[in-house]
């Protein structure tokens, strides 16, 4: 049963949601707003921002409130320039004029109101909201807002009427895999807040570490996290800083799979003996923990009673996912406490074990959340369901009664398109055809941030900017849709992302002069961006099941595949050029010179990469891709000079052409050629010739 605050919220949301017109093609907002407000109405004129804008607050005010917009000022000054005022006026004559009713609840919970109205006239503007938490997201929808224009910087004159569609958006970053430096997440909590996301959910534990400190179990820490781990201190202060940001901290301890790192210290809690040292592979592994144990238990209820007390916010993620039931085959005990209780298979044990969890979990003041694995009939409806699985696994949790949260379609190291993680959305699918009091089961979502193949200096381009997509996708009305409107946006928040300390686009570089060597001349070094632009890593778990040496924990993370985007804007950009060649009949002359120029700089790039690969083992690691990218531009050009006469291609040409670009289109040393289903775009026009029939 949803408790009743979380069903305050959602009648809050419903409310607005009928009083507040959605929004529509009519009412677009200028590109640069990302979430898509609910409402937008644009007004005459413009908002000058100079060296005299100030802030005024009304209403409601506490610390926490003045140091939003202390924070919101001093972004205000790095996107401008202008020596603003970094304290909030007096004066009821401020630029800006913040009026929140009241405060949120002390420990923020699911479903707050997080609306707010922002007016911007030519003479002024006033935000209000409900609570501090609209009242911070009005902030970041002002500073979107703010651009330079022909006489100074200036906002455009605008009517905004707010609010979520979802009350839980949240990011997962995973910081067990590989340890992820608390000025990393600090600067990812900045970016959430830019996008009005509200949930970190913190992976502290796996089979590759322990990243907690346990007072009343130190050994977890000490023997289980290769001295990489969170202080307690360090943690509340994190927190803290999360939440005057507008963010939950949802810790997750994995159990009772995933669970190496407590072992190490703790080997009585595992269900085949010890020793136990910290896993450096990846993949699903066999220890897991002895439901059958009391032992089990009674450490667990110690455990998790502090962590209860470390993390403040209501839910506890005890994982949950992936147990493969091996170490329980292998066990004689647990087979045999499993036939005198009756648990005909490893389901039914895990059930068993979920079952012995979950009062544990409510017994210390939390509401538990798992992965689908945790999900049984007979847990109380308290619980919360978060599904890697998909809508179809929500919808059957919601029917039977559960809460959950999507992460099935925003899993960002699988290195989808921002496109892809656009369509995924929590109340699609089976979720689609619930019903109204069901829907409200849905949460929202998350997207996740898994750590095999990420170090602190490539983390962030891993989560950035496609998770502003997912993010959209849990604010906006579920009828933005529209994905050139969408990448539009993404390009301009990208850049504002930078301002933030970010280092999704600064990092490239700085990876790419350490693999070019110092000896790198400058042709060399820009013939090796050239090809780094255009390739991506491989997708999914292509990557594990393609490596010639397995992957570890301490494997080093320097290698090309390590360095370029999970997705690439300017491989994207080719093709939509190409897109927009063919849809004017192959006859657009400046697409067409644009697409020649850059066909003949990939035709080119190879003769001048390959003395560099000579001299860098980390260059000569992608030479064949460098190969492949000139033969890419000799084939295209090709393709050009076939459309311009007008007349089919011979089918012997298209065949090879074809057969030629399904070995390019191939994934080698884990990276794929963005280009190359571009370029068939070009042969399929040619052997049509030169009409582009059937190269759409």
């Amino acid at each position: 049963m949803i408790q009743n605050f979380a069903l305050r919220g959602f009648l809050l949301l419903f409310l607005f949601a009928v009083l507040i017109p959605k929004w529509t093609g009519a009412q677009q907002p200028a590109p640069n707003l990302i979430p898509v407000p609910a409402s937008v109405k644009s007004g005459t004129g413009s908002l000058r921002v100079d060296s005299s804008f100030s802030v005024a607050l009304t209403g409601y005010t506490e610390p926490r409130l003045e140091r939003g917009v202390e924070r919101f000022l001093q972004q205000l000054w790095r996107q401008t320039a202008l020596p603003v005022n970094l304290k909030p006026a007096k004066s009821a004559q401020a630029t800006l004029v913040i009026h929140t009713d009241h405060a949120n609840k002390e420990i923020q919970e699911v479903g707050e109101d997080e609306s707010y109205v922002l007016e911007l006239t030519t003479t002024g503007a006033k935000l209000t909201a409900p609570t501090l938490l609209g009242t911070l997201h009005g902030l970041q929808t002002f500073l979107q807002l703010v651009d330079v224009s022909p006489d100074g910087f200036a906002a455009p004159a605008v009517t905004i009427q707010d609010r979520p569609r979802f009350p839980w958006r949240g990011l997962m970053i995973d910081s067990a895999r590989h340890f992820t430096p608390l000025e990393v997440i600090r600067r990812n909590l900045d970016g959430m807040e830019a996008v009005k996301m509200n949930v970190f959910h913190w992976h502290l534990t796996d089979n590759q570490g322990f990243r907690v400190e346990s007072k009343k179990f130190p050994k977890l820490h000490e023997l289980g996290s290769d001295g990489l781990y969170y202080t307690q201190e360090e943690i509340r202060d994190l927190i803290a800083y999360a939440r005057d940001r507008g963010i939950r901290v949802m810790p997750e301890f994995e159990m009772p799979g995933h669970s190496t790192a407590f072992f190490v210290g703790y080997p009585e809690l595992a269900s085949a003996p010890g020793p136990y040292q910290i896993d450096r592979r990846w993949g699903v592994l066999d220890p897991a923990m002895d439901p059958t144990n009391e032992r089990t238990y009674k450490f667990l209820d110690e455990f998790i009673g502090e962590m209860a007390g470390l993390f403040p916010d209501k839910f506890f993620h005890v994982g949950g996912d992936e147990v493969n039931g091996k170490q329980w085959d292998a066990n004689k005990r647990i087979q045999e406490y499993m036939r005198a209780h009756g648990l005909k298979d490893n389901q039914a044990l895990q059930a068993y074990f979920s079952k012995r969890l979950q009062p544990i979990v409510q017994k210390h003041g939390k509401s538990m959340i798992g992965w689908d694995e945790i999900l049984d009939p007979s847990l109380p409806k308290d619980i919360a369901i978060q599904s890697w699985r998909g809508p179809e696994s929500l919808a059957a949790a919601a029917k039977q009664g559960y809460r959950g949260l999507l992460s099935n379609g925003y899993y960002l190291d699988l290195g989808w398109s921002a496109a892809r993680h656009y369509a995924a959305d929590p109340l699609s699918g089976d979720a689609a055809n619930l019903s109204p009091e069901e829907k409200q089961r849905i949460l929202g979502g998350e997207s996740t941030m898994w750590s095999e193949y990420v170090s602190a200096e490539n983390i962030d381009s891993r989560i950035w900017p496609r998770n502003v997509a997912i993010a959209e996708r849990l604010w906006s009305p579920a009828e933005v849709r529209d994905l050139a409107f969408m990448y539009a946006r993404l390009d301009f928040i990208s850049a504002r992302l930078d301002w933030l300390g970010l280092t999704h686009r600064t990092y490239y570089r700085r990876m790419l002069r350490r693999i070019a060597g110092s000896t790198a001349t400058a042709e060399e070094f820009a013939a090796l961006v050239t090809l780094a632009d255009q390739m991506e890593p491989v997708k999914d778990y292509t990557r594990e099941e393609t490596a010639t040496v397995e992957a570890t924990s301490l494997s080093p993370m320097n290698r090309v595949v390590d360095a370029v985007p999970l997705e690439s804007d300017p491989g994207r950009h080719f093709g939509e050029l190409v897109d927009k060649f063919i849809s004017a009949s192959c006859q657009d002359g400046n697409a067409e010179a644009r697409l020649r120029a850059q066909l003949a700089t990939w035709r080119d790039n190879d003769a001048k990469l390959q003395p560099l690969a000579q001299r860098s083992f980390l260059v000569k690691d992608v030479a064949v891709r460098s190969r492949d990218l000139s033969a890419l531009g000799v084939m295209g050009l090709a393709a050009l000079d076939a459309i311009a006469k007008r007349q089919p291609a011979p089918d012997a040409w298209k065949t090879q052409q074809l057969a030629t670009l399904e070995q390019l289109k191939k994934g080698k040393l884990q990276l794929l050629l963005i280009p190359a289903s571009a370029v068939q775009k070009l042969v399929d026009a040619a052997a049509a010739g030169g009409t582009c029939a059937g190269a759409k």
